[in-house]
């Protein structure tokens, strides 16, 4: 009885075992990019000096839970992905590689990562030469960055620059971004790359819920002596708020599924 009880008990500690060993280690999904993609809670004392400023990889975790990612079976080999967030405020495709930031990312990427790239806000900065990149020079950096995703077996993702909120025109939110979603959409024909145009996506949704509500509630438009970080309150048509960045998020995520059911 003994001896019974005893291979039962090496027998179900065998398969634990085996789940574990034979368990899919979780994707990693890597995000580079600007101010708009940035997870704040990374900075020291986030809650004091940068709340409720919030880039929409900050929420995009929620997204990627394991019921969801039966969605995204295709570009998610696995029950489990974790976000990690590397984008960083004030970065262009060239200050991005520049600062060694991409060399992290390279470093740790492996087989079957996703990357999702969005830049575009900073390229176009001509008052600002330590970030300015021309239209030549950002499709230059997106390529390099598809390549070198592609060279680790990881699968690269194009995102246009997520709009501003302006210019706003008879009630219809446009594009602030010149040139720039175009040269992302040339790109991604050219090398055959998954493409989200965020830039067209975003601003159909914002003109959905309209000018008021969008600048009030999803925008760091904030009144004075509301927050602690902003005791003379915000006007800044760039940034989210959690609630504008949870609506990109979602978006980002509904276009992933979209990918994955013609990958």
């Amino acid at each position: 009885m003994k001896k019974h009880k005893f291979t039962i008990a090496i027998f179900g500690i065998a398969i634990l075992l085996m789940s574990f060993i034979f368990k899919p280690k979780p994707v990693n999904v890597y995000l580079i990019g600007d101010s708009t993609v940035a997870d704040y809670t990374l900075e020291k004392d986030y809650m004091q000096k940068k709340y409720p400023i919030t880039g929409w990889g900050q929420v995009f975790q929620q997204f990627l839970k394991k019921e969801n990612l039966k969605n995204l079976h295709k570009l998610i080999k696995s029950d489990s992905a974790l976000v990690i967030d590397k984008a960083k405020g004030g970065r262009s495709t060239r200050s991005f590689f520049e600062e060694g930031r991409w060399k992290e990312v390279l470093e740790t990427l492996t087989k079957n990562d996703l990357v999702l790239i969005q830049f575009g806000h900073n390229d176009a900065a001509k008052d600002k030469p330590e970030r300015y990149v021309d239209i030549p020079g950002y499709k230059d950096f997106l390529r390099m960055y598809v390549k070198e995703t592609r060279a680790k077996g990881a699968i690269p993702i194009l995102i246009t620059p997520v709009t501003r909120n302006y210019p706003w025109k008879d009630g219809k939110l446009g594009s602030a971004h010149g040139e720039y979603p175009q040269a992302v959409k040339d790109v991604a024909k050219e090398m055959s790359v998954p493409i989200i145009d965020l830039t067209s996506l975003s601003a159909a949704f914002f003109t959905s819920k309209g000018n008021e509500f969008v600048t009030k509630n999803y925008f760091m438009n904030l009144d004075s002596a509301k927050y602690e970080a902003y005791p003379k309150g915000q006007k800044d048509n760039t940034h989210f708020q959690p609630d504008g960045a949870k609506e990109v998020a979602r978006i980002i995520y509904d276009e992933l599924k979209k990918i994955n059911k013609s990958y």
